[in-house]
């Protein structure tokens, strides 16, 4: 399954209507074509998106919600996905998921969630009304037509029938109808973020252990005995530990995290499916953070269109990419919006960089009026304390 748009309305935390789109809407060229992967006839869709903006703007929030799509694509039950936290304070949301099914063809999934509220207990969402639309992708003869669905392409309706009453719960989506087999594969890391712990893969390749860190010889697990052996190549004997929150003391965050990282992008490559990672260069440098991007916009890695999500205050790594399409700039004023940078940023023969750390962008950059007034208190030198 793979995903072409995803438009939200009613959310709280969003200023109105949101559009999150995975389509390429720029020309594309032979030397950026290797960005992007082609699904069916003339569409293409972006390998990497990146979400930028400045602290408190809503990044996290925007990668969530894409989480919680592929969640409800998935036909995980609502109220059991970690990241319907999208939803809360909201009383209605609507949703319209485009996406492109290799069985079915482009599919439309209209939804509809409410909110039951009691007193004591948890809010639990419901699915309030839902319609699922579906197109042959021969019948997609350019960019202008994609989304384009009328009442003939109706393939399911959710109703009170007593098939779908007995078999469907209230908060399961009726793209269940599908299948498994157009379930998405992705990865979400946006709920590690702020932990950083090793999770076990078995055996790491020693190409990767080395990248991220020459001194070590290799890393090995044993399940059985939950067992980590960690060998560096000055020593004459490997350090074997019990239990892998240890590892913190003879690794480096940067080396903890590159296993993590790699390891699950290595699976999403494998899968072509989608990697979500909130605040992509925590414990990093840029040029390893630079290396994974690169992997996801190189056809001989990225051999089945897989996808990178991610967020970043690094604005020096949109650099790497030489489409606007695929790069979305999050504000925060009274509620969180997101906007193309192909959209705001027209001319080509300005560095995205630049323009970011200019100002060029209006909500980008910490303001000026702001630092200038946390200076003139640091200044004071005297810190008040509320004796309340």
């Amino acid at each position: 399954m793979r995903l072409l748009r995803i438009e939200a309305d009613g959310i709280f935390l969003f200023s109105g209507k949101i559009v999150i789109d995975f389509n390429a809407e720029q020309r594309v060229y032979p030397d950026n074509a290797a960005m992007l992967y082609n699904p069916f006839g003339s569409t293409y869709t972006n390998n990497v998106l990146s979400f930028v903006g400045v602290n408190a703007s809503g990044k996290t929030t925007s990668l969530k919600l894409i989480s919680f799509v592929m969640s409800l694509l998935n036909a995980e039950a609502i109220n059991n996905i970690p990241t319907k936290v999208v939803l809360e304070r909201s009383n209605r949301v609507n949703l319209r998921v485009y996406f492109y099914d290799e069985k079915k063809g482009v599919c439309l999934l209209k939804t509809i969630i409410g909110v039951t509220k009691e007193d004591g207990a948890p809010d639990r969402y419901v699915i309030l009304e839902e319609k699922l639309y579906i197109r042959r992708a021969t019948s997609v003869t350019s960019k202008a037509n994609l989304f384009v669905f009328g009442d003939e392409n109706i393939y399911k309706t959710r109703d009170i029938s007593e098939e779908q009453f007995m078999f469907l719960k209230d908060d399961v989506s009726i793209v269940i109808a599908l299948g498994k087999t157009g379930n998405v594969f992705f990865r979400d890391l946006t709920e590690w973020t702020d932990f950083n712990v090793l999770n076990s893969f078995g055996n790491f390749p020693i190409e990767l252990i080395q990248f991220l860190d020459p001194s070590i010889e290799y890393i090995r697990f044993n399940p059985n005995e939950t067992e980590l052996i960690v060998k560096f190549k000055k020593d004459d004997m490997p350090i074997s530990m019990r239990g892998i929150q240890n590892i913190s003391h003879y690794l480096s965050s940067g080396t903890i995290k590159g296993l993590n990282v790699f390891m699950h992008a290595w699976m999403v490559l494998i899968k072509g499916g989608y990697f979500i990672i909130d605040e992509i260069e925590n414990h990093f440098n840029k040029e390893i953070v630079a290396t994974l991007i690169r992997f996801f916009m190189d056809k001989r890695v990225n051999q089945n269109g897989a996808t990178l999500i991610y967020s970043t205050h690094y604005v020096e790594l949109l650099d790497e990419l030489d489409r606007n399409d695929g790069i979305y700039v999050i504000r925060n004023n009274g509620g969180i919006t997101i906007q193309k940078l192909h959209h705001i940023l027209t001319r080509n023969d300005i560095k995205k960089s630049d323009a970011f750390q200019s100002g060029m962008l209006e909500g980008t950059t910490p303001s000026y009026a702001a630092s200038m007034r946390l200076k003139k208190v640091l200044s004071t030198g005297t810190i008040v304390e509320d004796n309340e």
